[in-house]
């Protein structure tokens, strides 16, 4: 008797109480820390899609709105969208119960359905410092140059392009998947330092750089435009707008810096394996934080590129306050 309830209380810590020898144990943190991490991780997951859902209704409603920079700040939040309405639930699910339970081809779309979604955010990020760069150092051919129709070719090639450049990528992952596996139960993905180190040219080293230099680029003709103006209106008005131009000078700086900084810190925890060598190990208990830290840029993203325009705020109330199911509430003049 006291074998059999010894076997029942194994299996009971078990993913797959059926198979003693062969299952992987279920989480052993204490149900209130259990709890705990529930309720904050899913309330980020609602907010991330709450947010990005936001974005993606006021510009797909309003015509006044989509614009080709809006056009692509929609791009990004359908991406930010996916992550929190499908790749932080399965990461909730997996740190608090420490079980995979969909099978090992599930797991291994799992992870390929993420690899797709953040490299289509991060091509997103680019797209708009690209945008934003022509609209300030080339103002007078940005109308030629950036259409919508133009803007939603790239923003399909950017989509197409993550598609197919992760489909070559993670090809043995996803034809022998299960194979790193130790126990059933378990959703292990290990990156070899080969497919770690094209993933991070491609989708961390590349893609910063070009943000870096834009923005870098953006943020200098910004201040010599500011200063070229001032030291106009200062001839004219000495005294008149000195404070004005040196608060549009710390705005342009401080907004550039945001978007960089909180870039470089959601991404280079995750990249820094294959910064000094390593092979990528991603399992929910070694990279739960880093892979969160990772998930938790879609969650700033509307915020940094979004709830900066007036245009976002006014749109909001109008969704809010269901006045956008009224005829014709798509044609209002939202800026």
């Amino acid at each position: 008797i006291s074998e059999r309830g010894h076997c029942t209380l194994e299996g009971a810590e078990l993913c797959f109480p059926q198979l003693l020898n062969t299952s992987c144990r279920k989480s052993t943190r204490p149900r209130s820390q259990a709890m705990t991490i529930f309720i904050l991780m899913s309330s980020i997951s609602v907010l991330t899609v709450a947010l990005n859902l936001l974005v993606i209704i006021s510009i797909s409603h309003f015509r006044k709105l989509q614009t080709p920079t809006n056009l692509l700040l929609l791009s990004l939040a359908v991406s930010d969208f996916l992550v929190g309405f499908l790749l932080m639930p399965g990461e909730v699910f997996r740190i608090v119960e420490a079980c995979w339970l969909l099978g090992d081809l599930m797991c291994a779309l799992y992870y390929y359905v993420g690899f797709v979604i953040i490299s289509a955010s991060v091509g997103n990020m680019v797209l708009i410092s690209v945008d934003r760069y022509v609209a300030i150092c080339d103002p007078l051919r940005y109308p030629s140059k950036i259409t919508p129709t133009r803007v939603k070719i790239y923003v399909c090639l950017c989509w197409i392009c993550s598609v197919f450049f992760n489909c070559l990528l993670l090809k043995d992952h996803l034809t022998q998947s299960g194979r790193q596996k130790t126990c059933f139960g378990q959703c292990l993905f290990v990156i070899s330092y080969v497919e770690g180190a094209v993933d991070l040219v491609f989708n961390f080293i590349c893609p910063i750089s070009v943000i870096i230099a834009l923005y870098v680029r953006v943020f200098v003709v910004a201040v010599s435009q500011a200063r070229a103006m001032h030291s106009h209106v200062m001839t004219v008005q000495p005294g008149a707008t000195s404070v004005t131009v040196k608060k549009s000078e710390l705005k342009a700086a401080r907004t550039l810096g945001i978007v960089i900084v909180i870039f470089l810190l959601c991404f280079c925890p995750y990249y820094f394996p294959s910064l000094t060598g390593q092979d990528i190990l991603s399992t929910a208990s070694s990279t739960a934080s880093v892979v969160w830290l990772l998930y938790f840029n879609s969650c700033l993203n509307p915020v940094i590129y979004a709830f900066f325009y007036p245009w976002f705020r006014k749109s909001v109330k109008l969704i809010v306050t269901l006045q956008i199911l009224q005829p014709d509430s798509c044609e209002a003049n939202i800026l």
